[in-house]
């Protein structure tokens, strides 16, 4: 009965949340929208939208938190591979961590009474729930690095070979980097972004190898640094550079190839356990069933009759 309502108080405070937050973000600037005529973008200072007031908050919880160099330089990197790259991203996160872990707490105090009476058991859920609450976000943030990682080495063979165009048809590498961000923008924007920073790098007065080399850490990708490490010695001892991006090419798409042929030849191992588990008793549920019936029905009462 607690745990009945415990969850629906639960279901009613995050659809108040849910419905007023769509009230104020959606609703209520769109009716305001309207009366103004709807043709003049509506003028708002920043920092004033719930958002805004929200990440401000969980900027200075997060910038309350004492880490040392080598932590926020580790979370930093991680945001950047991620897609966060803004100066207030490693206090955000930071301060999301603490309000994960204090939520999971009070969570953890709310159920922990209906779920044991014991107090050792109620202070491991205690600690658990806020260790758990902790930790969420790096979890989180590392599976958008994979996400956003994925994307990059899905996008980057078709970048590549409109390099190889764009260079054999008498583009320098600058300029084709310029154009190619350009042409991949509706398809693979995650890409676009990095090279569109690598131009502005350069144009910024770093020298080509090192925006480059940026390009790489930024993404943490290993076909990217491949992709670097190439244009790099290429543009370091004169060879061709579109012959070397056209071997890359082909090579990038032989391994695609080669990595399909070994998740399909997986399969097989994969589904294994799950036919065993899943499949064959149904299978053997449906097949052997009425047989089963037939003989707790009839054979069993007819070898008790014999019996007597």
């Amino acid at each position: 009965m607690l745990a009945t309502l415990l969850a629906s108080l639960l279901f009613i405070l995050l659809l108040s949340m849910i419905t007023l937050y769509g009230y104020r973000a959606y609703v209520r600037p769109g009716r305001i929208y309207d009366r103004v005529g709807g043709a003049t973008e509506s003028i708002r200072e920043p920092g004033t939208s719930s958002r805004d007031r929200m990440m401000r908050v969980f900027e200075q919880i997060g910038d309350k938190i004492p880490l040392s160099a080598s932590e926020q330089t580790v979370t930093r990197r991680d945001l950047t591979m991620a897609g966060y790259r803004s100066d207030t991203a490693v206090g955000v996160f930071n301060g999301a961590k603490v309000i994960a872990a204090v939520a999971a707490m009070l969570f953890a105090l709310l159920i922990r009474n209906s779920l044991s009476d014991a107090t050792m058991v109620r202070m491991v859920i205690l600690i658990g729930f806020t260790g758990f609450g902790y930790y969420a976000p790096t979890l989180g943030l590392e599976k958008l690095v994979k996400q956003r990682q994925m994307k990059l080495r899905l996008s980057l063979p078709d970048a590549v070979d409109m390099l190889v165009i764009s260079v054999e048809a008498g583009l320098g590498l600058d300029q084709a980097l310029q154009y190619v961000s350009r042409e991949i923008t509706e398809g693979h924007p995650e890409l676009a972004d990095e090279l569109n920073l690598v131009g502005y790098e350069m144009r910024a007065g770093k020298r080509r190898a090192e925006s480059l080399r940026n390009l790489a850490v930024r993404t943490g990708e290993s076909e990217i640094r491949k992709l670097v490490a190439i244009l790099t010695q290429s543009d370091r001892f004169g060879t061709s550079m579109g012959e070397s991006l056209r071997t890359h090419s082909d090579f990038m798409r032989l391994r695609r190839k080669q990595d399909a042929e070994e998740r399909a030849a997986k399969i097989g191992v994969k589904l294994v356990f799950p036919i065993f588990l899943f499949i064959l008793p149904s299978m053997m549920l449906v097949a052997a069933g009425p047989a089963l019936l037939k003989i707790f029905t009839d054979l069993f009462p007819m070898m008790q009759n014999f019996g007597k």
